[in-house]
């Protein structure tokens, strides 16, 4: 056993467990995330809140597993980054008492989303064992979660508008 591959296996089993405990949150709470999805700014807050719940859960076996770990992680990346500009950037870097304040957990997320994308997911996934692992790392890894980021954006300019303040 390599110290390397257990630790990306630790490291995935994590962030899996993070995201699919926060997809099937926004599921059990639904009515809640809608409310909360248009109170921040969403169009189509319903629709919003199921696919974030989806893809969460989604997201979160795709990395525990290991299976197309690289597409997972950017997946991964496309939920911090919404994340990121529609709610936490406005209060800075620091998380306080608050889940709507500062940036710090989700911008952590991100990044080593990517860097698990880059790295591969280790022997011990699915991707490992089709041989996936080696065409789906790296710079092709990079390229994957760069797009993510890009899908993110994307995302926000067309499902996204700011509050208005009264």
């Amino acid at each position: 056993m390599n110290l390397a591959d257990l630790a990306l296996l630790v490291a995935r089993l994590w962030m899996g467990w993070v995201m699919i405990l926060h997809g099937v949150n926004h599921a059990r709470n639904f009515e809640s995330t809608t409310d909360w999805f248009a109170t921040i700014g969403f169009k189509r807050a319903s629709l919003q809140a199921r696919l974030s719940a989806i893809g969460e859960i989604a997201i979160g076996f795709g990395l525990a597993a290991g299976f197309v770990t690289s597409f997972a992680a950017a997946g991964l990346v496309v939920v911090m980054s919404v994340a990121f500009w529609t709610v936490h950037r406005f209060a800075g870097f620091f998380v306080f008492k608050r889940p709507d304040e500062g940036y710090e957990y989700v911008a952590t997320l991100a990044i080593f989303a990517a860097v698990l994308s880059i790295f591969g997911p280790g022997q011990f996934s699915i991707d490992a064992a089709t041989g996936l692992a080696g065409d789906l790392d790296g710079t092709v890894g990079l390229l994957v979660c760069l797009g993510g980021l890009l899908a993110g954006a994307l995302q926000v300019a067309a499902t996204w508008r700011p509050p208005v303040k009264t």
